[in-house]
């Protein structure tokens, strides 16, 4: 099968590699339709990771097949796969926190278990897929890019507004325009937020975010951008602030724009963050997150598959460039450049 290979710094190939086949009787293997290149990938392209390893943790697919114990699922549905796997049996997974499964664990390394492949290999199926009904042979590529968005932006993006508390009437701002934070704008959205403020100096970013919902952007960062949004809430800070980036300047950023007794929902991956929990004791201000529970969220908590397949809401339009496997390295060059928002992977037809 053909596979994105991570060879180096900033470079990637499409290899062939074996088709991973069923190892243990919860395993499904998919045939993969779609998949895409996340903001989390650039920080190995960047900086680096085991070289001739496979890549990524977001698909969408047709079962291939399945192991004696997998009952979720069968040979010809649709499914989500969501970025992590999950037992889905245990106390974690019953509490809605499949992202933390201890029996668990994320897509993206394995040989067989990269999601920019041909195929891939699922464990733990009967935790970890959500089944899309109806006949994927006439879903539009529109619905499809929507539910490739299900298998990791959307829900993370609603993760963060979970976390952040986010109730109708709030006041949230929303830190990242990539696919995650525009994705937490219409969370926020969702989630009845009144006022969304969008932080963002990229003008197509900028756009699509208005469009998700948000009722005014910031461009300035840093100790500017915390005097801006402070000014807009007449001095108290934001009711919900959700942190959709990961980077140092980012989180410091949220915790100080915070209101007081509010919540910081954190989903970007974090890199060199430190936190003054003093200063967030004495102003009540918490901190919560971490990698989204996908299932839960797509099927459990505001539906957002239901949503999705109802078109109330389109948290595709986040992808805005479109290349095949043999293009892996434009695909993510495009994303590091900012040329694109975020890249699509046509695999396969349904």
């Amino acid at each position: 099968m053909k596979a994105a290979i991570y060879k180096g710094i900033k470079q990637m190939a499409c290899e062939e590699r074996p088709a991973p086949a069923i190892v243990d009787a919860g395993d499904a293997i998919i045939r993969v339709v779609r998949a895409c290149v996340c903001g989390s990938d650039l920080w190995f392209f960047r900086d680096g990771r085991d070289a001739d390893t496979q890549t990524g943790h977001e698909a969408i697919g047709v079962v291939e097949s399945v192991g004696d114990d997998v009952t979720v699922a069968k040979p010809g549905d649709f499914v989500v796969v969501p970025f992590p796997f999950s037992c889905g049996v245990c106390p974690v997974c019953k509490a809605g926190f499949e992202s933390s499964c201890p029996h668990g664990g994320y897509f993206g390394s394995d040989e067989g278990m990269g999601c920019q492949a041909e195929t891939l290999r699922v464990p733990h199926a009967n935790g970890t897929l959500v089944v899309v009904p109806g006949d994927a042979k006439s879903f539009s590529d529109e619905l499809l890019a929507d539910l490739l968005a299900l298998s990791d932006v959307m829900p993370t993006g609603y993760h963060a507004a979970a976390s952040a508390e986010v109730k109708p009437g709030d006041t949230a701002v929303v830190f990242g325009d990539g696919a995650v934070g525009l994705c937490g704008v219409l969370s926020a959205k969702i989630r009845g937020a009144k006022r969304i403020i969008a932080m963002s100096r990229h003008a197509d970013r900028q756009a699509l975010a208005r469009e998700f919902g948000a009722t005014d952007i910031v461009a300035e960062r840093g100790d500017e951008a915390v005097a801006k949004v402070m000014e807009m809430t007449g001095g108290y800070g934001a009711d919900a602030v959700l942190e959709c980036v990961g980077s140092a300047q980012s989180n410091d950023t949220a915790m100080k724009v915070a209101r007081a007794g509010a919540t910081v929902g954190r989903v970007g991956l974090p890199h060199d963050v430190e936190a003054d929990i003093p200063g967030l004791f004495y102003r009540n201000v918490g901190l919560k997150g971490g990698p989204a529970p996908v299932r839960h969220y797509d099927t459990e908590v505001d539906h957002l598959l239901d949503l999705v397949m109802k078109g109330e809401i389109h948290p595709g339009r986040v992808f805005t460039a479109e290349f095949t496997l043999d293009e892996i390295q434009e695909a993510y060059a495009a994303m590091d450049e900012r040329r694109t928002i975020k890249s699509l992977l046509r695999v396969s037809e349904v």
